[in-house]
């Protein structure tokens, strides 16, 4: 079971946004607060990364060539030639119904830079560990020897927005979508604690298997244990300590998850979906739901409908 790629499924929220910006000193470009992630990646030139005057945040970060930044909890911020430029409104334009992603052209007398700006939109009521733990920026560097994956595909998608090949929109968002594993992995391969050390921990990565493989399964905490390979007591410690929540609550968490992502993608009967979740009927599935959602199955479905 791949317990990441379950996770990233059920709290994306439609196509993700981006734009090919190419910039000269002296340039600023303010983003307001997104509800999903957002991120950038530096083709060519420098930029700094900083908090919108004003708000509270983090230290700025100098980016160069092949940086990419990921900023997990949407959190206003700007992006700039230097500390203390002047800011605009981060507003792309599209060429033409064939252009993938947006443009942003900004003259200047100085040292030129390319980015790619963009955002995911991700769900996040009640958030998943995953995203609970995300630092408001994941900072990648372009170092040799670390994260090939990741700078390979920076590349390919720099290729795909400043030359649009044939077939660059469908190829480019392709990207973008893979884009957010290739920042994720790298992050949790350098992240010592929380959800990363969850995955990585054995123990705990087949307990997590185990639910989301089949989610539907009363599970009991012995029984998560004994897949996990540990007693009981050991297990539930282990899982708590590494998860930041007890077995049968991240279950729940994830039962509710996976409901609310067969509301919005299916058009199943409420009695379907809460078997398919472990309810052993309509009533009590839709009783936790309103406890998680506030709101009923049904009005959730519509909503997200609308």
């Amino acid at each position: 079971m791949d317990v990441l790629a379950d996770v990233l499924a059920a709290l994306r929220a439609g196509t993700p946004v981006a734009a090919h910006t190419e910039a000269h000193a002296p340039w600023g470009l303010r983003f307001d607060h997104t509800t999903g992630a957002a991120f950038h990646v530096v083709l060519d030139g420098t930029a700094w990364l900083t908090p919108l005057p004003g708000e509270p945040g983090f230290a700025p970060v100098e980016l160069g060539a092949g940086d990419v930044a990921l900023l997990g909890r949407g959190v206003p911020h700007a992006v700039v030639s230097a500390p203390g430029a002047s800011l605009v409104d981060f507003r792309p334009t599209r060429p033409s119904a064939a252009t993938p992603f947006g443009r942003v052209s900004l003259p200047g007398p100085g040292a030129r830079a390319t980015i790619v700006c963009g955002a995911y939109r991700l769900r996040r009521h009640r958030p998943h560990p995953l995203l609970r733990d995300l630092p408001e920026v994941v900072h990648l560097p372009a170092a040799p020897g670390r994260h090939a994956g990741l700078h390979a595909m920076v590349g390919l998608l720099g290729d795909e927005l400043a030359a649009h090949p044939p077939g660059a929109a469908v190829v480019a968002p392709s990207l973008v979508d893979a884009l957010l594993v290739y920042m994720l992995r790298a992050w949790l391969n350098e992240t010592a604690s929380g959800w990363s050390a969850a995955l990585a921990d054995p123990v705990t990565a087949r307990a997590l298997a185990a639910i989301h493989g089949d989610p539907a399964r009363a599970w009991t905490v012995e029984q998560l244990g004994a897949a996990a390979g540990l007693s009981r007591a050991a297990f539930a410690r282990r899982f708590t300590a590494l998860v930041g929540e007890p077995p049968l609550t991240y279950l729940t968490r994830w039962r509710l998850t996976t409901a609310a992502r067969l509301l919005r993608e299916t058009d199943r009967p409420l009695a379907q979906v809460a078997a398919a979740v472990g309810y052993g009927s309509a009533f009590a599935f839709a009783k936790a739901f309103r406890r998680e959602y506030a709101t009923t199955p049904g009005g959730y479905r519509k909503a997200d409908l609308s």
